[in-house]
């Protein structure tokens, strides 16, 4: 029998962030929280920054917490893109802005009048959005930012945790490529590129592997898993076949492929894919979607309005609504900022001609069928793309919980819906963790473990032949 180990996993999203245990007895691995707290963002000035030091006192509460437990390690994923710039000394200079700040707007153009955007494409793989870490630091060249000029280094913010936590300045993989700054092919920063735009690469430190180990806190080691959330949530797709398409599930959608390297070429050039950083040598070739934010926005419109409901409680006005009376794109970016997204809808459906939503479950359920349309595009393209087949869908993450987008989904799709694990990033995290200290030996043995804990349910598609042919 092997003696219980236990792993702490710290996982921040855009939200809320969470310290979690993972008990491993050999054979299932069993969570426990610890401690969850807000993620606030705070407008100063016009400009959104997250409070990163509430966010550090948090994860400090946690460990604490978990001491009790004597982990064998702990790791740290977090949301993509934002980052943190260091001075000489190793201070923070400036309190890290959200990625849905404004300061990026009409960086890209600026960017691709200095180096094509094809050619970008070319040197990072990674899809073209506006709130990319590469348009962030564009913005600070642009205005003749002072920060540049102090910063000696630059870490996302699951690095900068572990810069805090252990003292070493390094960036994991994962998040690396997200940020699109790094070259696939290389493994390394795009050096080239980024002087072209004026970028200083001096500031960007070693690039190391998810699985790392970092050093100590307080004596517990730090391991780097897949510090990209969704990096650590694939990792914990319950599957044995090649031929799956994931949906991570939550503010954002990150619909995608398992891939063996970075699909670089024309096709996935004009589809605006990206290919991001896996654990053991994957990629995921995978497209953003808006996902849920706008739910919750909606949510957020009503309930400043006096009318509060849950998501269960909005998911069941949704259920009892006419189907398919209106879609809207979800990728629009008049969804991107926080707002009064009801009113963005009933917008979208009067310019393009479609019936209004008239009551909250409408609105709700038009949101639910086009995520389930928008996924059925996203697959369709990536198929196309990689040539690889999907015979089934596996959705996680916290959106798992909403059975009637996951029942849309396969409807839309025609292609069955495996949901589960809800606490996929936990569990990715944890796992990488635990491959590390050699205690499971792949992530296929991983995988295969999760399967075997009966954390999923099964969707078959019903309504397929009433979806539009385009969302």
């Amino acid at each position: 029998m092997t003696a219980r180990k236990t792993v702490l996993a710290v996982d921040l999203g855009a939200e809320s962030g969470r310290i979690m245990a993972a008990h491993f007895d050999g054979t299932q691995l069993h969570l426990e929280e610890l401690h969850r707290f807000t993620n606030p963002v705070t407008l100063v000035r016009g400009t959104m920054h997250w409070d990163i030091l509430h966010l550090w006192r948090s994860i400090q509460q946690g460990i604490e917490l978990g001491k009790k437990h004597h982990p064998t390690s702990l790791g740290v994923d977090t949301w993509a893109i934002d980052f943190g710039l260091l001075d000489e000394q190793g201070s923070l200079i400036a309190n890290p802005v959200c990625y849905r700040d404004s300061r990026t707007n009409g960086m890209m153009e600026a960017a691709f009048a200095k180096v094509p955007q094809r050619e970008i494409f070319e040197q990072t793989g990674i899809q073209f959005m506006p709130i990319n870490t590469l348009y962030q630091l564009l913005s600070l060249v642009e205005a003749q930012s002072p920060l540049l000029d102090i910063a000696q280094t630059f870490l996302t913010i699951p690095d900068l945790l572990n810069y805090w936590l252990t003292g070493v300045k390094v960036c994991e993989f994962t998040n690396a490529t997200t940020t699109q700054m790094l070259n696939p092919r290389s493994g390394q920063w795009a050096n080239d590129m980024l002087s072209r735009l004026g970028i200083p690469t001096t500031i960007l430190p070693e690039i190391v592997p998810p699985g790392t180990k970092l050093g100590t806190y307080e004596g517990i080691p730090v391991i780097a898993p897949a510090t990209h959330d969704t990096g650590s949530a694939v990792a914990a797709v319950p599957t044995q076949k090649s031929n799956y398409a994931y949906i991570s599930s939550g503010t954002w959608s990150l619909v995608g492929l398992e891939v063996e390297h970075a699909v670089i070429t024309n096709e996935s050039f004009e589809a605006n894919v990206t290919n991001e950083g896996g654990v053991a040598g994957t990629y995921r070739l995978l497209k953003n979607v808006m996902g849920l934010w706008i739910i919750q926005q909606c949510r957020a419109t009503w309930a400043a309005q006096g009318q509060e409901y849950s998501y269960a409680e909005l998911v069941e006005l949704a259920r009892q609504a006419a189907p398919l009376r209106s879609t809207i794109d979800v990728d629009d970016g008049r969804f991107l900022a926080p707002g009064d997204h009801p009113q963005h809808i009933r917008d979208w459906c009067t310019e393009h001609q479609q019936p209004i939503p008239d009551s909250i479950g409408a609105v709700v359920r038009c949101v639910l069928e086009s995520l389930a349309l928008k996924y059925r595009t996203v697959i369709e393209r990536l198929q196309a793309i990689s040539g690889q087949a999907v015979e089934v869908i596996h959705i996680v993450g916290g959106g798992t919980q909403n059975a009637l987008l996951n029942q849309l989904t396969a409807d839309a799709t025609g292609i069955p819906v495996v949901t589960g694990p809800i606490e996929a990033t936990v569990l990715g995290n944890a796992v990488v963790q635990l491959m590390a200290q050699g205690e499971i030996g792949s992530l296929r043995e991983a995988r295969q473990l999760l399967a075997n804990m009966g954390l999923t349910k099964t969707y078959v598609p019903q309504n397929i032949g009433d979806w539009p042919e385009k969302n």
